[in-house]
């Protein structure tokens, strides 16, 4: 076996109480692909943040390969100090890094190199850190969660990349199909002890049961052993004081290595709250279209959901994924044909948008709105201890407050709030963004029994395999098409990916025009005002977010009305009007959005 690039050996941190890293060795050698799995909060991030020596452990030694060169991509890189994407990238670059890869990854990654960083989208960001990691070919790379953020065309151009590379990758992601054509190896992170085998994470699942499954007999023959033993010191002690001595030192060992044992996590208690049924039919939409300029984004689309339709909507940024759940859902009218709703319909979202939520306020405060301790679910209150653990988390986190969860703890936050809500019809944008891979097994059940409706925007591609029943894809100038069954149905029905054929340019537009003897169209541009618009809309749109998730906090005390209808009636009025200007500079961001990439792609 080739000498390791990089190796730890028996590191310990601890925050707090109990150690979050015990002794924990790893090693990675050239060209091996490690994923590195873990439940959230189990210490992955911090573990990859001492392969990159950012962060020091309190005990334990860290070795890496002269001359090896090591490359980091965190979840929320650092933009500060940089006027340009470029710049940034390049800033990555050392001597005798070709310095054309910086330019070229952000032109493979959809952008220019001019955009501002401080402006930039999530999607943005992250296919910026991805170009800086990629540009100067590392011998390793450590990636933390990189399919975040991207849509599904830039994931699978980022699987194809990395699989081409010949360095040596350590990956913590929830996306399962990404790790399982990637890995090679599984690093298990689990109570702070690592766990290492010489499979990729498609064998992983069925490694970690079985191991689990024989740690739970181990600790039941533990248990029956002590309970022998306490047998013997009530009724069988005899009169060999120097052997009976021995055996209660004995049985005081197994009752300290019972009392030291750390279970496994728990798996999260996900079960929505559900209304009366709806009628059987959910939508019904004839010939709708939604059309921004000159560009169609949805044009003569027709369907009808019935219920218990689990549906799944695809496509890259800016194909209009969320044009089209919008207008389906009612949040925006079409712009032609028409919609029809069923009856006793009972909608619940969840919005990804966690900007939304007050960073100062307590996880309690926003599972409840404040003022009570108990959260409404299925029509009964519960108390709020008891659903946080519901959901993963402990009673002391009950006055944490939201800037310090991590984004798993925020993903499940969401979706406490959303399935606290009664519905039979369920509307969910990247539900499983954050989350690990227990939690997603979780929610897959819950959705699989779920009796209401469910239409969701995903990038992952196994999550939708094994939840939707139908697939809609877009297929270029505004056409979008259903298939029957899960994503990979549906890339086997078209028989091509979304990749080749999600967008057309407006270089292929005008070519076809020239050819047709028609003479070119004006070259369009952005003026100041157009601009200033994009950058200054998306903090205008969190803060309508924000004052949204105010005045609905307001609203979700059930007794408002009664207590103070000055208090109600303000909080709605203001609710609506927040709502509107909302929606309208979305609508408006989109149009500008649409038109730069109509005009970068010219």
């Amino acid at each position: 076996m080739a000498p390791p690039l990089i190796q730890l050996k028996d590191i310990s941190l601890t925050f707090g109480g109990t150690p979050l890293l015990g002794g924990v060795e790893l090693s990675v050698s050239a060209g091996e692909r490690v994923c590195l799995i873990g439940r959230n909060g189990s210490g992955k991030s911090t573990l990859l943040k001492i392969v990159a020596g950012l962060v020091e452990p309190d005990k334990g030694t860290r070795f890496v390969q002269p001359g090896a060169t090591i490359r980091y991509l965190p979840q929320e890189p650092d933009f500060s100090g940089f006027s340009t994407t470029l710049a940034y990238v390049e800033a990555g670059l050392h001597a005798g890094d070709e310095h054309y890869q910086a330019a070229y990854l952000l032109e493979q990654l959809g952008l220019r190199g001019d955009e501002d960083p401080s402006n930039l989208s999530g999607g943005e960001a992250r296919r910026t850190a991805l170009a800086r990691m990629l540009a100067p070919d590392p011998d390793i790379l450590l990636l933390d969660e990189p399919t975040n953020h991207l849509d599904l065309t830039t994931i699978e151009w980022l699987e194809g990349d990395l699989a081409a590379r010949r360095c040596a990758l350590v990956i913590i992601s929830h996306d399962r199909r990404f790790l399982s054509n990637l890995s090679r190896a599984t690093a298990w992170l689990d109570r702070g002890q690592i766990r290492q085998v010489d499979r990729g994470f498609s064998a992983f699942e069925q490694w970690r049961d079985d191991i689990l499954a024989e740690e739970e007999r181990d600790q039941h023959k533990l248990d029956r052993k002590i309970v022998a033993e306490e047998h013997w010191l009530r009724y069988g002690v005899s009169g060999r004081r120097k052997r009976n001595v021995k055996r209660l030192g004995n049985l005081f060992e197994l009752r300290e290595q019972r009392r030291d044992y750390r279970g496994a996590a728990g798996s999260a208690n996900l079960a929505a709250s559900e209304a009366d049924k709806s009628g059987k039919l959910i939508i019904e939409a004839k010939g709708i279209g939604r059309v921004y300029g000159e560009r169609k984004i949805v044009d003569d689309f027709s369907i009808r959901v019935q219920r218990g339709d689990r549906i799944g909507i695809v496509g890259p940024n800016g194909a209009g994924k969320t044009t089209l759940i919008n207008m389906l859902t009612g949040a925006a009218p079409p712009d032609s044909g028409t919609i029809r709703f069923g009856a006793n319909i009972e909608m619940a979202t969840l919005d990804q948008s966690r900007d939304s939520l007050d960073p100062r306020s307590t996880l309690s405060d926003a599972l409840t709105g404040g003022g009570s301790d108990s959260v409404m679910v299925n029509g009964k209150p519960k108390h709020v201890i008891s659903y946080m653990k519901d959901f993963l988390f402990s009673q002391e986190q009950a006055r944490t407050t939201l800037e310090v969860l991590s984004g798993g703890e925020r993903g499940r936050l969401m979706l406490a709030r959303a399935l606290a809500k009664p519905s039979n019809f369920l509307v969910l944008d990247e539900p499983t963004n954050d989350l690990d891979l227990e939690t997603l097994d979780v929610l897959e059940e819950m959705l699989s029994d779920y009796d209401g409706t469910v239409i969701l925007i995903s990038h992952d591609r196994d999550f939708l395999d094994r939840v939707v029943t139908s697939v809609i894809a877009p297929e270029g100038d505004g056409k979008w098409i259903e298939y029957a069954g899960g994503y990979t149905d549906m890339l086997n029905q078209r028989g091509a990916d979304l990749k080749r054929e999600a967008v057309k340019t407006a270089a292929t537009d005008s070519a076809k025009a020239q050819k047709a003897g028609a003479p070119p169209p004006p070259k369009k541009k952005l003026n100041f005002k157009d601009k200033h618009a994009l950058e200054t809309l998306p903090k205008t749109m969190a803060h309508l977010q924000a004052e949204i998730a105010k005045q609905q906090r307001h609203l979700d005390d059930p007794n408002l009305y009664k207590k103070d209808r000055k208090k109600f009636d303000t909080a709605s009025t203001a609710l609506a009007k927040a709502q509107k200007e909302l929606q309208d500079c979305e609508e408006r961001w989109l149009e500008l959005e649409l038109l730069r990439e109509e005009i970068e792609n010219a």
